[in-house]
């Protein structure tokens, strides 16, 4: 997982396929691979993930958002709530892409 994630091992997989298919549009990418998720944490009533933007410009903030919750809400048990929030602390940088996106983008 390329994130930090705390909550029941067996959610773990189908939270992680689910950001994957998160799509950046502007780097055609998902969002785990271009290091947008910062962590995810499970309770007994909520998934609670953390992402980021590379940009405070960034014109799909809230495509990015939704489609994170659809995402979320299709691949976890339904008494839990999913809410993603958006934090600017740390500030993201390329370090945080996986080596395919570092590839991709010819990094």
């Amino acid at each position: 997982m390329n994130f930090p994630y705390e909550g029941p091992d067996a959610l773990a997989p189908a939270i992680a396929a689910a950001l994957s298919r998160v799509v950046d549009p502007e780097v055609s990418m998902n969002i785990v691979d271009v290091g947008l998720v910062y962590g995810v944490t499970v309770d007994a009533d909520t998934v609670h993930v953390l992402i980021t933007m590379t940009s405070a410009a960034c014109p799909v903030i809230d495509l990015i958002i939704e489609d994170a919750e659809l995402e979320l809400e299709k691949a976890v048990p339904d008494h839990l709530e999913v809410r993603v929030e958006l934090v600017w602390e740390p500030p993201w940088s390329p370090d945080r892409m996986s080596a395919h996106a570092k590839r991709f983008m010819g990094w």
